[in-house]
């Protein structure tokens, strides 16, 4: 069998494909699971890495969860509802966290279908551009389940409260133009374009210091929930320590000297 995820690194800038286009790329499985848990760690301790895309396989971004193997033994559906309730919070509910933890800012390249979990997938990203082909549905409520990867924490801090709860009550699909109306995503783009698109955007993040991104990702993250107090605090202590860096230096001595700067990580 294929590796779950195409790890592919191009000059800093990684992109992870999810590769089961023959069921259009469901993400509930243990060994998708496993495999973009260890991508995602593998691109939050190497410093090289300043960027990084996520795509699918084929016409579709993810299904979601595979509902062929969820009740099958061994499946996230267990007979014991106990057993179930371990099998989503050691299994699937793990990847939000980890996009939550990843450093690294991730763009979601959506280049066809993101259904249920596969549209909190692309919310779990911090930018999010998309194929005129793509279609979003936070569509739990078709099949009688509730957003068990956490898409009710996730979907109302990108399109509002108000978007989220008609996506996830009726479970009606959207497409890329009322997407980008809802602020689901920033762009739609041809669907040829898409990964060259992604990767202009990586660029541009890619070519500012890459401590300062880091740590500007994680406050962004951080002003989410944080009281203002809380965030000033931390603001000060992640400012004290870029302050330090030799790319701020850099970065001052080329402004000042009308010239492009040369960032090195350090």
């Amino acid at each position: 069998m294929s590796d779950p995820i195409i790890f592919e690194n191009d000059d800093g800038i990684v992109t992870l494909t999810i590769n089961r286009p023959e069921t259009r790329n469901p993400i509930s499985d243990p060994d998708m699971i496993e495999a973009m848990l260890e991508a995602l760690d593998r691109i939050d301790r190497d410093l090289s890495i300043r960027t990084a895309i996520l795509t699918g396989t084929g016409t579709s971004f993810s299904s979601g969860g595979n509902l062929k193997t969820m009740g099958e033994q061994g499946g996230i559906n267990d007979p014991l509802p106990a057993q179930t309730r371990r099998n989503y919070k050691f299994g699937i509910q793990r990847l939000p966290l980890a996009f939550e933890a990843l450093e690294v800012p991730i763009i979601a390249a959506v280049n066809g279908p993101a259904i249920g979990a596969g549209c909190d997938l692309a919310c779990m990203c911090d930018l999010r551009i998309a194929a005129e082909r793509a279609v979003f549905a936070e569509s739990f409520v078709k099949v009688g389940i509730v957003p068990g990867d956490g898409g009710a924490w996730l979907l109302p801090r990108v399109v509002g409260f108000s978007k989220a709860c008609e996506m996830a009550l009726t479970g009606d699909p959207i497409d890329a133009a009322e997407a980008l109306a809802c602020g689901l995503v920033s762009k739609v783009v041809p669907n040829d374009e898409l990964l060259a698109e992604a990767r202009k955007l990586a660029m541009r993040i890619a070519a500012n210091p890459p401590h300062a991104v880091r740590m500007t990702k994680r406050l962004l993250r951080e002003g989410r929930n944080a009281t203002l107090d809380h965030l000033l605090e931390l603001s000060a202590a992640m400012q004290a320590l870029a302050h330090a860096t030799a790319d701020h230096k850099e970065a001052v001595a080329a402004l000042l000297g009308k010239r492009p700067p040369s960032f090195t990580g350090h």
